[in-house]
């Protein structure tokens, strides 16, 4: 009998992650969770008896992140699959431009991340066939106004992670990259804009989950969607620009 895949994943308390542990602890694997917030995994815990390790901690604090692993490593020794799920979105007004905001949210998507891989790889190379998959974002296939936090944060990431995936490759490690368009979370609820395709949180999830066991190099969706943003950045530059600066006018017109 196959033993349960062992997995950490950040971000769990809401939103995408919250749904994708339920998934998850549903398949019968251990989970490992953290969140700044404890309620919600400390439900999950309460659902799924004996499956469930209580890691919280804020991700961007190196010294929290080093304990959480510290723990995952005492509890289990190793983890096979590790999800990067956390992150966080605040727009840019450039008529205030806030080099503060930048750093934040760099802080979060970025830097977050890199503390937790430092942590995650020795324990991945502990585990059995080792599987790291990191959360980025369509908004990297095409720059959308007010999005230059964001968007910068998460191409840092997808670079990272996918420079990852070649320097890891002879290790056997593999990498998954996930790139979602809308989805329907706390950080969306705050969008003043008209999210195309839009999708919910479990539906988001669910997808997800059912192809990690493949293991493909990216789980992007919705399918029509990416294929229009993939579409628009093959434009040559000008026309790219003169689209963006019509999306940025509406962005303005709704915020005023």
């Amino acid at each position: 009998m196959n033993k349960p895949r062992r997995i950490w994943l950040t971000g769990a308390s809401s939103g995408m992650g919250a749904h994708m542990a339920e998934e998850l602890l549903k398949s019968g694997a251990q989970l490992a969770l953290t969140a700044r917030t404890l309620a919600p995994l400390q439900a999950l815990a309460e659902r799924f008896p004996g499956q469930v390790l209580l890691v919280p901690g804020d991700l961007t604090d190196p010294a929290q992140v080093h304990e959480i692993g510290q723990q995952i490593a005492h509890a289990w020794g190793a983890v096979d699959t590790v999800i990067l799920n956390a992150g966080t979105c605040e727009y840019v007004d450039v008529r205030h431009f806030d080099a503060a905001l930048i750093e934040r949210v760099v802080r979060t998507n970025l830097l977050a991340n890199s503390y937790c891989l430092e942590t995650a790889l020795p324990l991945l190379r502990a585990g059995l066939r080792p599987h790291l998959v990191g959360v980025v974002s369509s908004v990297t296939f095409w720059p959308l106004p007010r999005a230059e936090a964001y968007g910068a944060s998460k191409a840092g990431l997808r670079y990272l992670l996918e420079s990852l995936r070649v320097d890891l490759a002879h290790e056997h490690i593999d990498v998954t990259l996930v790139s979602p368009g809308f989805v329907d979370t706390p950080l969306t609820e705050k969008n003043d804009f008209p999210m195309p395709m839009r999708w919910s949180a479990p539906k988001a999830a669910q997808h997800i989950c059912q192809r990690l066991d493949k293991r493909p190099l990216e789980i992007a969706f919705p399918t029509l969607f990416i294929a229009i943003l993939k579409l628009l950045s093959s434009l040559p530059k000008r026309l790219q620009l003169a689209m963006g600066k019509r999306l940025a006018r509406n962005s303005d017109e709704k915020s005023s």
